[in-house]
């Protein structure tokens, strides 16, 4: 009995390893669908397309990327968290994602139980912007200027839980100011504002709003990283300039709905970690202020539960509520 029970483990356990292979060699028989939960001009959108494009001629399948913003990315997280767990319906997740645990407690899905980690894309600083019409050029003068005016100056972001929205609370948090913040529902529509000077100022993707700030549609105070950026060198961080400790990123990840199989997430980690440490990926990428980031899955799930923990405390101490 003993001996038919040993001989029938082992052949469960081969036939595991067999189909475990099959599913990965068999992975993609049909294009993938690429859910952004954010409206397209991002940086999520952006970033989104170019991996679908490089990931088509490995995978020999075609990544289709679809917009399903609103709601701070609930809206297009919930389709693919109810999508079947079969790596056709992936999730392209940025820190959004991981602020969203402790902000919007009562989802309709939570991120670690309902998802599985793919792997990380890359990361960028932000960029402290305000109208040119503001009378403040370096974050102290904005700090002055916001303690002289509580509640009169307001902010932009692509809506709330979003890493803009954040930034924003841990930068008044940390300035001691009262900004009011103005969300709205994607990174265009936010910039609009901002240009137009209807919003005075934001904290936005380095990767989209320098160009606007090189063409004096608004100006440039500081950066949000631990160190200068590459793409603007001579403007300080928001920490050398006024606030210091201050740090705020938006980065990128790509998760799948729970139970899908792990050889399809191994596949997926390791074709998206080829792309995101290729030469040209690298040099573009870092000539747009991104820096690429590659993860094993347990180092990404490892990361993501991390990330959860900090954005937690970030909500606790600014107070932030997501329909603020």
């Amino acid at each position: 009995m003993t001996s038919y029970r040993y001989g029938a483990a082992v052949l469960c356990a081969a036939c595991g390893v067999f189909s475990g292979g099959a599913i990965a060699q068999g992975y993609p028989a049909k294009p993938v669908r690429i859910v952004v939960p954010f409206a397209a001009g991002g940086p999520a959108d952006i970033y989104a397309r170019v991996l679908g494009q490089r990931l088509q001629e490995p995978m020999g399948q075609s990544f289709v990327i679809e917009n399903r913003p609103g709601a701070g990315s609930i809206i297009g997280t919930d389709v693919v968290a109810k999508s079947p767990a079969d790596g056709y319906t992936l999730l392209l997740m940025s820190n959004t994602h991981t602020v969203n645990e402790s902000l919007i407690p009562k989802k309709p899905f939570a991120l670690m139980k309902d998802f599985a980690p793919v792997a990380p894309i890359n990361y960028s600083d932000l960029l402290l912007v305000v109208h040119p019409s503001l009378p403040v050029k370096s974050v102290k003068e904005l700090l002055a200027l916001a303690k002289a005016k509580p509640r009169g100056l307001n902010y932009a972001s692509s809506g709330a839980g979003t890493p803009y929205h954040m930034a924003g609370e841990l930068f008044k948090a940390m300035g001691g100011v009262d900004i009011v913040h103005i969300p709205h529902k994607g990174s265009g529509e936010a910039r609009t504002s901002v240009m137009s000077g209807q919003v005075e100022l934001m904290l936005d993707a380095i990767t989209t709003m320098a160009q606007m700030a090189k063409a004096g549609r608004v100006r440039a105070l500081a950066t949000t990283g631990q160190k200068r950026s590459t793409v603007t060198p001579d403007l300080p961080t928001v920490a050398e300039a006024g606030v210091p400790g201050y740090e705020a990123t938006i980065w990128l990840g790509v998760m799948a709905p729970a139970q899908t199989p792990r050889p399809v997430l191994e596949r997926l980690n390791a074709e998206i970690s080829k792309i995101t440490a290729r030469a040209d990926v690298k040099k573009t990428w870092n000539e747009q202020g991104a820096e690429p980031m590659a993860m094993s899955l347990a180092e990404f799930d490892k990361y993501l539960n991390a990330d959860i923990a900090k954005w937690a405390k970030v909500v606790k101490m600014s107070g932030a509520r997501a329909d603020q």
